[in-house]
């Protein structure tokens, strides 16, 4: 019967809207989805409303037993049924013989019963009216509802009785067959999760991705939280090798350790760890890990699956009684639940499908890596396929190009030039540095201005352009402490020498001997004075800044860098003056590291011609598509780290180079040089093989830090 039908008896019988009522709630009722024990409670409710009747069971039957899954006024029926002679019994038998009764349902009078086949008796020993119907769906027999009704209703009440019971019975049927619809998407959904899962897990070979796979999707698989994975080390313990929703682990994360020494101590006992809020039944070292990760991590639920490899038979002999020997785990699958401590029976069953295929997939996994040169052996099986029939000539026509490529390089010779940076430079510059501590008093150049440097006329010797004039408070006090002290030694010679004429007469011998004492000190005093003071003003001569040579300022923004009054220290740079019309030379940083292919090169050429020159071609970062080319004029002795500041000639920072200076070729010069302009220099050392031009600074590299330490 259909689910939205109404029953015969009330399309007769419109009277009764209170039952009408009820089918109509249990037809809504058997349309949710909701757990057969709320379902089982709405149902005998609206029932027994609608019969009118004493109670009622409803029987539910799993693995071939009956057990009350709802009760209503059952008392007064289960008080006769003691009171009398093996009632209990009796009524027991009619409730499972019924079971397999009639769909429509059946009436047991009070007092009735028969006896069965294997003697014993089927009855209903009560006072009471019983009736049954079976739920039954197309699969199996759900259970069997029991109406407790009175004996005195007629003959058409009881019939009217027993077709509504059958009619909702149906309904009841209805909510079972949805139900196990739904149970049946559910395992088919399972299944395919199982088998995603299985065909993920077992695809790879490599731990780390054999971990992380299991991690992910046997957290889909079971529901839960968090999976983890952890392997067993070297030393005894376990490390977390992947956590499901995560690309990296954080290995030095504070729960990641405490997770890390519970799994080992699940896998030292051996032993499965279900914890879901109690400790009680815990090995000691188990209770302690768990305590501390659960204290840290505030997990409500965690089971640790200790991880074994794929079991294989052994031969055993039953003569001498040896038996397999137990593996030992090598790691541990660990499900967490966060927020929920509740294990469901189907959550278990699926974690343990997880951990069996998690042990057989990592243990294939390892036991693979072990093998001795396994990605050689890779390596070479994906070669032999190169060889096939159907790949020869392929395979033929890339090796030949192989071969031409490796001979190129070996035996083709080219032009072998070791780079480096540089700027352009004026042969003739100089830094122009402060005297001594002093303050600008006033500036008398700006940047491109052109000055004199010292020169000699008519025998005399004149002094540079005066670039800026400095004061010094430290040399004013310094010029009136000598004046002072100058004119106090004077008035003491004046007085010494007046007591000796004045009072010549007077004096004692010894008294003319101290006054020519100390009159003697004042002259040395007066002497020393004068000096100094000659000292002071060749300083104060410094105080006026003069060009060193004649050239052009070439400093930038001196103006705002040398304002009136800024304090300047004693060997700062002010500014730097250049000859721009004059010679220039590029002055390139040369690493240390190269310095060897150029000195070979140079005694080579010196040996056929003393007079020979490295050549050198280099670029403008002005004008990159020009080339110019120059010879190498100096190199210096001393290799350094250079730290001048803007100058590209100082090379990469931290890099130890060698400063090599380059004369230009005077028929080609580049126009318009501004100093410290940046040039790209190749400094030509002769010719090598292909091959050893372009990896030179790779076999260098493998010479000094691998062949060396080696050899």
């Amino acid at each position: 019967m259909s689910s939205q039908q109404l029953p015969q008896p009330l399309q007769k019988q419109q009277t009764n809207s209170s039952a009408l009522h009820a089918v109509q709630d249990i037809v809504q009722l058997s349309k949710q989805d909701i757990v057969p024990e709320e379902f089982h409670s709405e149902f005998l409710k609206r029932v027994v409303a609608a019969l009118g009747a004493v109670g009622g069971v409803v029987w539910s039957l799993r693995e071939n037993t009956l057990s009350g899954a709802f009760q209503i006024n059952l008392q007064e029926l289960a008080a006769e049924l003691r009171s009398s002679e093996n009632g209990e019994q009796q009524h027991s038998r009619l409730v499972y013989h019924l079971l397999n009764g009639p769909e429509q349902g059946t009436l047991c009078p009070p007092h009735s019963g028969f006896n069965d086949s294997a003697g014993g008796i089927i009855a209903n020993p009560t006072s009471k009216q019983l009736i049954f119907c079976p739920v039954r769906t197309e699969l199996e027999t759900v259970g069997i509802v029991e109406i407790i009704q009175h004996p005195d209703a007629n003959t058409d009440a009881q019939r009217s009785q027993l077709q509504l019971l059958y009619q909702v019975c149906s309904l009841a049927a209805d909510y079972y067959k949805s139900r196990q619809l739904r149970q049946f998407g559910e395992r088919q959904n399972l299944w395919v999760l199982l088998e995603d899962f299985t065909r993920s897990v077992h695809q790879s070979l490599n731990v780390t991705e054999t971990s992380y796979t299991t991690v992910n999707e046997g957290r889909r698989l079971i529901e839960c939280d968090r999976v983890s994975i952890a392997l067993r080390s070297s030393g005894g313990g376990c490390k977390i090798t992947a956590v499901s929703g995560q690309d990296i682990v954080d290995k030095r994360a504070t729960t990641v350790k405490l997770l890390a020494k519970l799994a080992a101590a699940a896998v030292r006992a051996d032993e499965k760890v279900w914890y879901t809020g109690s400790t009680a039944d815990f090995a000691p070292q188990v209770e302690k890990a768990v305590e501390n990760y659960v204290d840290e991590a505030h997990t409500k639920m965690i089971a640790v699956f200790p991880l074994f490899p794929q079991k294989k038979k052994e031969d055993e002999n039953e003569d001498d009684g040896r038996k397999r020997k137990s593996e030992k785990p090598f790691g541990a699958l660990i499900v967490e639940q966060i927020n929920d401590s509740r294990v469901p029976d189907g959550m278990k069953s699926r974690m343990e499908i997880v951990a069996s295929h998690a042990g057989s997939a990592l243990g294939n996994a390892m036991e693979h890596n072990k093998i001795f040169l396994m990605p050689l052996w890779k390596l070479i099986g994906k070669t032999t396929n190169l060889f096939t029939s159907g790949r020869l000539p392929l395979t033929l026509l890339v090796l030949s190009i192989i071969l031409i490529v490796v001979g190129m390089l070996t035996f083709f010779p080219w032009n072998f030039q070791m780079y480096a940076s540089g700027t352009v430079e004026p042969i003739d510059r100089q830094k122009v540095f402060s005297p001594l501590d002093a303050n600008v008093k006033e500036l008398f150049v700006d940047h491109r201005d052109k000055v004199h440097g010292p020169y000699t006329k008519d025998g005399v010797e004149y002094r540079g352009t005066t670039l800026l004039e400095l004061r010094s408070p430290g040399l004013d006090s310094e010029g009136l402490r000598l004046i002072g002290e100058q004119d106090e030694i004077n008035e003491e010679i004046i007085s010494l020498t007046r007591q000796t004429y004045d009072e010549g007469k007077k004096l004692t011998e010894y008294d003319k001997t101290q006054i020519e004492g100390k009159l003697a000190i004042a002259r040395i005093r007066l002497k020393t004075n004068r000096n100094q003071q000659k000292i002071h003003e060749l300083e104060r001569s410094d105080l006026f800044v003069t060009a060193p040579i004649t050239g052009t300022v070439v400093s930038w923004d001196i103006k705002q860098r040398l304002n009136v009054k800024r304090p300047v220290s004693r060997m700062q740079m002010l500014m730097e003056i250049a000859d721009l019309e004059g010679e220039w030379q590029l002055e390139l940083a040369m690493p240390e590291k190269r310095m060897g292919n150029i000195a070979e090169w140079t005694k080579r050429i010196i040996e056929d011609n003393s007079d020979a020159r490295l050549n050198v071609e280099f670029r403008m970062a002005t004008n990159p598509n020009v080339r110019y080319y120059g010879t190498v004029r100096e190199i210096h002795g001393r290799a350094e780290v250079r730290t001048d500041t803007g100058s590209a000639a100082s090379g990469q920072s931290g890099l130890n180079s060698v400063l090599i200076k380059v004369a230009l070729n005077k028929d080609a010069m580049p126009e318009n040089l501004r100093p410290g302009a940046e040039c790209s220099a190749k400094i030509y050392c002769g010719k090598k093989p292909l091959g050893y031009v372009i990896f030179y600074e790779l076999i260098a590299f493998v010479q000094k830090n691998i062949l060396f330490r080696l050899f």
